[in-house]
């Protein structure tokens, strides 16, 4: 989406840019502008905003690695510091193992509360193993904030939006992940104890890291002519299975571990089992028909900590939640029996999820049920189809990365051939012998926990920052509303008619097609109110300005309007006031979705 005309386009540049005149008052080149920040005096065009030469961010954060929950904090309360007003956090609850699930609240001092503008929430990592949706929230507080006051778009939108960051809605699974031993897809799971295998016991049988490396690898076992599985002759790492009457000399034993309970499966009751991304009141299904939705909708902690917070903040207009992989920006219904979605809404996912495919090479814009596979009580179907927010599922991360050739996606000696020739085979534990309690002498092999659903470090900062402008494109996407025009007329027996016109230039509309279906939240609402002795006696939409007899008109107080529909987007509402007399007005709009707006407006033929 782009600003709707090159008039938007400069006064964005005017408003950002008189933040700086302050610096001509200052000495020593320096000024202090209304938030604090120390601005180079006459130069717009510093800050860190992703061109590479000669500029250095006011915080350094090193964008080629990951880090645990705390260290997801601690780079957030880095940039709190760093720039003080800006943002602050609040713990909205607590974790199964006791974690703070912290929301950091981040918007222009001076220019009012987040909670009175539209804003955005972004949150990832609602899988423990996903991790890398942690540091693209981070990212997107640290762009904006570094180009805070420099870059007039980054200045508009923490003026006149606020957004919500949970970096980690999963903190234990992530953490787990971290400080233990896992394969690139364990630890997916929050940790309250579930009894997986329905033995009565809980949690008792996980992989085991039998050779102490910090990865859970595979286990094969040499049995000459009695397997069924052989060694690829271009690459003796690859085990091959076997066709037809071929004999093998190998076995898989799948990942390392024991029998820890005794009942002959190795590996069938790890650490949780459960999945949190099923647990929202959004189509929620129980066990037998979706697996990890838990036995009622919020049913963890992590999960009603977040449903409270969207309950007490109705001014969240658009959400963004990170997974991976596979290179996706996806939209619900999560399932087919919802049905569609309106075709005003659709109109926005279209335009955000079309952008988002230029602007994130190898992502495809796709709809969850029908492209992926059906969820029943995921995260963002809940928050659009229960709370009329247009939201986005990112899948992160696509190996397509690594290589133009699509022989390196998607097969085994891809994966190889990338890790040996960009990582000089870093990612691969060789296969080694290990004397096992139960299948004697075998051996133990394979890629490490950070190959195949993390990128490599080289490659995380691209993959942070386009995702990141995905996000700015979405939260510059929250509604607004202006005053387009107002018209006054002579009506017969001595009447006046007010025409006022609404504008809202963002693409999405105050109200959602879906919230004003199904009667989410608070209707806008539009009062006038005469600060003279003129009076509304009638008001109706004005839908064709050529035939102004043709007046919808609406029940109740004319003078204070409640809007169901409110203000579409990139469109406009004209509603025609019947007065008494000329007079001048007070105009309120209030909107959970927007911005309080007051304005004077003179209804008089003279002016």
């Amino acid at each position: 989406m782009q600003f709707k005309n090159d008039t938007m386009r400069q006064n964005l540049k005017r408003a950002a840019l008189a933040t700086l005149t302050v610096a001509t008052l200052a000495l020593g080149g320096l000024a202090q502008d209304p938030s604090g920040l120390d601005i180079p005096a006459g130069d717009s065009n510093e800050g860190f905003n992703g061109l590479a030469a000669g500029r250095a961010p006011k915080v350094e954060i090193p964008w080629n690695r990951f880090q645990d929950t705390a260290g997801l904090y601690g780079l957030l309360d880095k940039l709190s510091a760093a720039y003080p007003g800006f943002m602050q956090y609040e713990v909205i609850g607590h974790s199964v193992e006791g974690r703070e699930m912290r929301v950091y609240t981040l918007t222009a001092p001076g220019h009012g509360e987040a909670s009175e503008k539209p804003s955005m929430w972004i949150d990832g990592n609602i899988h423990g193993n996903e991790v890398q949706g942690g540091e693209v929230v981070v990212y997107t507080a640290w762009y904006l904030l570094e180009n805070y006051g420099f870059n007039a778009r980054a200045t508009a939108l923490l003026d006149e939006r606020g957004f919500y960051l949970l970096p980690s809605v999963n903190p234990d699974g992530r953490d787990h992940w971290f400080h233990d031993a896992n394969t690139a897809s364990s630890s997916r799971t929050g940790v309250m104890p579930t009894d997986n295998d329905r033995d009565g016991l809980f949690d008792e049988d996980g992989a085991d890291d039998l050779d102490g490396d910090g990865s859970i690898t595979s286990m094969r076992k040499y049995v000459p002519g009695l397997g069924n599985y052989k060694l690829d002759p271009n690459d003796d790492r690859i085990m091959v299975r076997v066709k037809g009457d071929e004999k093998g000399d190998w076995i898989r034993l799948g990942q390392e571990g024991i029998d820890n309970d005794g009942d002959g499966d190795i590996n069938e009751d790890g650490k949780g089992g459960y999945d949190m991304n099923r647990s929202w009141q959004a189509l929620w299904m129980p066990e037998h028909v979706q697996f990890g939705a838990g036995p009622y909708p919020f049913y963890w902690p992590e999960t009603r900590s977040i449903a409270r917070f969207f309950l007490s903040h109705p001014n969240i207009a658009a959400v963004q939640s990170f997974h991976n992989n596979g290179g996706m920006i996806l939209r619900g219904p999560g399932a087919e029996a919802f049905g569609s979605y309106p075709r005003a809404d659709l109109a926005v996912y279209d335009e955000l999820g079309k952008d988002g495919e230029k602007m994130l090479p190898f992502y495809r814009y796709m709809i969850i049920w029908k492209d992926l596979y059906s969820v029943f009580g995921g995260e963002v179907n809940w928050t659009y189809e229960g709370l009329g927010i247009i939201s986005f599922t990112n899948e992160l991360w696509t190996s397509k990365r690594l290589s133009p050739d699509d022989r390196v996606e998607g097969s085994q000696a891809g994966k190889f051939w990338a890790d040996d020739n960009l990582m000089l085979g870093a990612g691969f534990v060789d296969w080694h012998e290990f004397e096992h309690p139960e299948f004697g002498t075998i051996e133990i092999g394979g890629f490490r926990k950070d190959v195949g659903r993390v990128p490599p470090s080289f490659l995380i900062e691209e993959m942070l920052h386009r995702n990141a402008m995905f996000c700015i494109l979405h939260a510059d996407a929250m509604p607004e509303v202006v005053v387009e025009r107002t018209e006054v007329s002579a009506l017969d027996g001595g009447l006046f008619a007010l025409d006022l016109t609404l504008s809202n230039p963002k693409g999405i509309s105050t109200r959602t097609a879906m919230a004003a279906n199904k009667g989410i939240g608070i209707p806008d609402r539009l009062t006038l109110t005469a600060e003279g002795k003129s009076r509304v006696l009638a008001a109706g939409y004005l839908r064709d300005r050529l035939h102004p007899e043709r007046l919808d008109l609406i029940d109740g107080d004319s003078a204070s309007i409640a809007l169901e529909s409110g203000v579409p987007g990139k469109g406009e509402i004209t509603i025609r006031f019947i007065l008494s007399s000329e007079g001048d007005f007070t105009l309120n709009y209030i909107g959970e979705k927007v911005r309080n707006m007051t304005a004077t407006i003179e209804a008089d033929l003279g002016k």
